[in-house]
């Protein structure tokens, strides 16, 4: 039982340090019986008592009303997205690619491991039945890859910025499917490639 004392007046103390004054020294009446200070605390009475927190707004921000996003909350490369076309879309596969040697797969010498950080090309395969190539639009942005066929529409969003310009598609009739290597941005290859 002293044990409990001691503890309990550690308790106190320690709450006492933390609180901000207020009066929970005095003993108050709850439902006709004595409370003391000691067994009002709890875990939610050590330190200040809890702010009430405000709606943050933006400052310069012209609202409507009826808005149900801010521009900034709109992800990246939603302009691409068309929601009236009916088309549907293919199967597809995003393969991260790197070139190693037997130097980095058995020795570990460049400094490279398997993850995605040192990846230096995106592979897109995308399955077309009965497309020509001839049919295939293919437009390449920086983090959106928009591909049209009298039959199909792709609208995807890449996982890494590309190089729009680095890359090259090939379509191989006998399989129906488009290959599509995009060569990743990266903008900190000094840190992450040797």
């Amino acid at each position: 039982m002293e044990g409990f004392v001691s503890s309990a007046q550690s308790l106190q103390a320690l709450s006492a340090l933390l609180s901000t004054g207020q009066e929970e020294e005095e003993e108050e009446e709850d439902e006709g019986r004595k409370v003391t200070a000691l067994a009002k605390l709890g875990p939610g009475s050590i330190g200040p008592p809890p702010t009430k927190h405000k709606e943050v707004t933006t400052a310069g921000v012209k609202r409507n009303s009826k808005d149900i996003w801010s521009e900034e909350e709109v992800a990246d490369g939603s302009q691409f997205d068309d929601l009236t076309d009916l088309r549907p879309q293919p199967e597809y596969e995003i393969i991260l690619k790197q070139s190693v040697g037997t130097e980095d797969v058995f020795l570990g010498l460049s400094g490279k491991d398997p993850s995605s950080m040192c990846c230096e090309a995106i592979l897109v395969k995308i399955k077309l039945p009965d497309t020509k190539a001839t049919d295939v639009v293919l437009d390449v942005q920086e983090k959106f890859l928009d591909l049209r066929t009298p039959k199909h529409k792709l609208g995807l969003h890449l996982p890494n910025a590309v190089h729009r310009h680095e890359g090259k598609a090939q379509f191989f009739s006998e399989r129906e499917e488009l290959q599509v290597t995009l060569m990743v941005k990266r903008p900190m290859d000094f840190i992450n490639m040797q």
